[in-house]
């Protein structure tokens, strides 16, 4: 069973959760497309990982409607939650098995699984395989915990910060499969704190901030719609450096040249960042 094409994979209205006096989702509103890989960003406690758990059915909701695969998560069937997989920020394997036997274990869950050997490299572990979870590395077990959560061969996948604790190399590795699994036709939602990570990879974005969503788009409009200012940097006859934040930096520049009258010491113009643009809309671009 596949999701319709005009069908969105994850519709979600209104989505609200209260911890106590705590309001953690406050109305939130998410369109996610069949086949789309979707950023969802966040500073810690903004509500991203209780949405996660509210789409996966593994938390209730207060208040709003929630699609994901056509079928409302709270009253997900064996076979529903088949087609979703998910890794969560904590390890999930028994530290006693080892890395073979751990994916092999888990496919027998799923009616279709990938091949557990194909899993395993594709998540770079082979030479660990035989190795027992428990000597393995913080990065290797967050490799397997994905290994895990791309075994049944879902047509959703959830993931939560998953690569936190890679080095730079492996999280290059994990991008690569992440890319393999949308050009294969996965529905992908990720939760991460490297805006690197979130512009390599997205489709679309939403940013979240204190249980809302504040933005929503494509990287590079989120950039053009929030990200007005440029910095033009130079160097004065002096030596100083200079650095001026402008919406018209082209304007800046042919006055600098009007002035310097030969080329400008020292120039250089940078156009914000998703990070200065993330950091805007959350509320913490003086916190740089």
């Amino acid at each position: 069973m596949t999701t319709h094409a005009n069908e969105l994979a994850v519709d979600v209205r209104g989505l609200r959760k209260q911890y106590g006096d705590v309001t953690a989702v406050d109305g939130i509103d998410l369109e996610i497309r069949p086949g789309e890989v979707f950023g969802l960003l966040g500073p810690n406690g903004a509500g991203k990982s209780t949405t996660v758990e509210i789409l996966q059915g593994n938390r209730s909701r207060d208040a709003g409607e929630v699609s994901v695969l056509g079928s409302d998560p709270a009253a997900g069937t064996r076979a529903w939650r088949s087609r979703v997989g998910i890794v969560w920020q904590d390890e999930s394997a028994p530290a006693e098995l080892t890395v073979g036997e751990t994916v092999r274990h888990f496919a027998r869950y799923y009616p279709r699984p990938r091949d557990p050997e194909e899993v395993i490299g594709l998540v770079g572990l082979q030479a660990k395989a035989g190795s027992r979870i428990k000597a393995l590395s913080g990065g290797q077990r967050r490799r397997l915990d994905v290994a895990l959560g791309v075994i049944g061969g879902p047509d959703l996948l959830l993931l939560d910060e998953p690569t936190t604790g890679y080095d730079p190399a492996a999280r290059r590795q994990f991008w690569e499969l992440i890319r393999l699994l949308a050009d294969e036709g996965t529905t992908i939602l990720l939760t991460t704190h490297y805006l690197e990570e979130a512009e390599a990879l997205a489709d679309r974005l939403a940013v979240v901030a204190r249980g809302r969503v504040v933005a929503t788009g494509e990287p590079a409009a989120l950039r053009e719609r929030y990200g007005t200012d440029a910095t033009v940097e130079w160097t004065e006859r002096d030596g100083t450096t200079r650095t001026e934040r402008t919406d018209t930096p082209t304007r800046t520049v042919a006055e600098l040249m009007h002035r310097f009258d030969s080329e400008i010491p020292g120039l250089r113009v940078s156009r914000p960042t998703l990070e200065d643009v993330y950091l805007r809309l959350t509320g913490q671009e003086d916190a740089r």
